[in-house]
């Protein structure tokens, strides 16, 4: 499967960006989510790799093939791009039935191809099916209703998945009736070399041509394959159908229509669509918005399944964070149409690049802590937070906060110089939805109205992240009271109240608490993250203790 590769990929409308010169590598094989809130750009850059949507400029790769360069004037269409695209609507046609629908898209199929010998293959295969006559019996046994009739509805899709073959091969096999033979291995023999003796002139009139027949019954010439510009045979979209149907689970399903299925039915439907065609890449956007929680979550497992089994590389787009964390090789956590950051699930969940990613990314929310104070000599950082009370902060690696702010000014120094030389460019236009640092939201008991007053930070203001998971509730910490209890058989998430101050935590077991319960509050682990309030970015990583 091809490599994707993005390379200063820019979307405006007007002075709007959809997408900000985004760079982004998506290997082979990867399951990569697109993920952020509504409006964050990230439909756009999937319909824009996918050939939907033309960029402003930049240069997309697919494979070793660009398939889009405004430099040198390269847009490939979305039909001569190999890949598969599957909506949040299924749009399947409701006047067809399962099997129609899976195959619509490969009838109009018309490229150069290989020239097959599909009835001197099929041949062969029946013949190496026969040599074990026995097996094909039991299968047969296994067909007979409660009146001893054949289902031959079922046989034929017990035949086709068995030996992976189409539905006119399986009804060929179920005519030479092998269950009333009454000497089967003499029956089967004889029908095998009937067929063996087909197969050997079919040979021989290729060769007569010039030809030769290779293992899978290509038409070759000189060693290379014969190719015309052709539509599929029958056969071909057959087993495309049938293959794909066997991935998915809907192998009985072939002759029903759309409004006789379940919605994840449909949903698998449109699942074997896309992958019939065989797309180097396949696209998702938000396809499992229409299903129902307990659906959802069969439905991606069937996705990691159907990803290991394919070995195609997924390209997802959705804004739930749970179907990005549970789904993904790596998620990119896109807002206002500039990438956030780029990882794997839990490596931006445990150490996000800034406090929008750290924001959106975890259920229970992230616990934000404003907290000042100063580095000493010994590399701890002893911090006032909740309105006076004391903290330390301890890193878990050697980091100099006063040499990590010198950096982060040069880097902004050299980011606003690149931006000043692109500016200078002729036809820059100036965009419109600038970036600015994430509003985080701390929860209070009494809110306080928030004006948009500009506050003046300096380089001693801090905020602390904390999953609910390390907030610990016991007898030992700052004085806290139970605010909430939501207990849910597993787990319970409980809100405590410090002063004016909301921390969550969510302790496992079937803990109670009641509310307005006086309790202490700690922190525990050595995940608790540090960033620069000024900036919004991760300074590192470390151990949050009270004083």
């Amino acid at each position: 499967m091809p490599k994707i590769v993005l390379e200063h990929i820019t979307k405006r409308w007007d002075k709007f960006y959809g997408v900000d010169d985004l760079n982004l590598v998506i290997d082979d094989n990867a399951f990569v989510t697109l993920l952020g809130p509504s409006g964050c750009g990230k439909t756009t850059t999937l319909r824009m790799i996918a050939g939907l949507e033309t960029p402003t400029s930049g240069k997309i790769t697919i494979g070793d093939r660009v398939v889009f360069d405004s430099a040198e004037g390269i847009n490939v269409p979305a039909n001569k791009r190999k890949v598969g695209f599957l909506f949040q609507n299924y749009a399947l046609w409701p006047n067809m039935t399962v099997y129609q629908n899976i195959s619509f898209g490969l009838t109009n199929v018309k490229e150069e191809m290989k020239t097959v010998d599909f009835e001197a293959r099929n041949n062969a295969r029946l013949a190496q099916i026969l040599s074990k006559p026995e097996d094909v019996v039991k299968i047969i046994q296994e067909c007979y209703d409660k009146k001893g009739k054949i289902d031959e509805n079922k046989l034929n899709i017990k035949l086709i998945d068995n030996y992976e073959i189409s539905t006119y091969t399986a009804k060929k096999l179920m005519g030479y009736n092998l269950q009333n033979a009454s000497d089967l291995k003499a029956t089967a023999a004889k029908l095998a070399g009937d067929l063996n003796k087909a197969v050997e002139r079919a040979k021989a009139k290729a060769q007569s041509q010039g030809n030769t027949l290779s293992e899978d019954f290509t038409v070759m010439k000189d060693g290379l394959p014969v190719k015309s510009v052709r539509k599929l045979d029958k056969e071909e979209i057959d087993l495309a159908v049938r293959r794909v149907s066997r991935i998915v689970k809907i192998g009985m399903f072939m002759d029903r229509y759309p409004a006789e299925l379940s919605g994840g039915q449909q949903q698998r439907v449109a699942i074997a669509r896309t992958l019939a065609p065989e797309p180097s890449v396949l696209f998702m956007d938000e396809p499992l918005s229409n299903l129902d929680a307990k659906l959802r979550l069969e439905m991606r497992s069937e996705l990691q399944r159907l990803h290991l089994e394919t070995g195609s590389t997924f390209v997802y787009v959705t804004h739930d964070q749970m179907e990005a964390m549970t789904l993904a090789t790596r998620i990119c956590l896109m807002d206002n149409g500039v990438l956030q950051q780029y990882d794997a699930p839990l490596r931006v969940y445990s150490h996000p690049d800034n406090l929008f990613v750290a924001d959106f990314v975890g259920n229970p929310a992230i616990n934000f802590i404003e907290a000042k104070g100063r580095q000493g000599g010994d590399g701890r950082i002893e911090l006032d937070v909740f309105d006076g009370k004391k903290a330390v902060f301890t890193f878990n690696d050697n980091t100099d906060v006063a040499k990590w702010y010198v950096e982060e000014r040069e880097a902004e120094k050299r980011a606003r110089e690149a931006l000043a030389e692109k500016a200078s460019r002729k036809g820059y236009v100036e965009k419109e939805n600038k970036e600015t640092v994430f509003k985080y939201h701390l929860p209070l008991v009494d809110e306080v109205e928030d004006y948009g007053d500009e506050q003046v930070l300096t380089d001693d203001d801090f905020v602390i992240g904390i999953r609910p998971e390390f907030v610990e509730i016991g007898d030992e910490g700052y004085d806290a009271e139970i605010y909430s209890s939501m207990p849910t058989g597993m787990e319970t998430t409980v809100r405590a109240a410090i002063g004016n101050y909301i921390l969550t935590s969510v302790m496992f077991g079937g803990v109670v608490y009641s509310l307005g319960d006086k309790k202490k509050v700690n922190f525990k682990g050595d995940d608790a993250m540090l960033f620069s309030r000024s900036t919004g970015k991760i300074i590192g990583l470390g151990k949050l203790r009270i004083r």
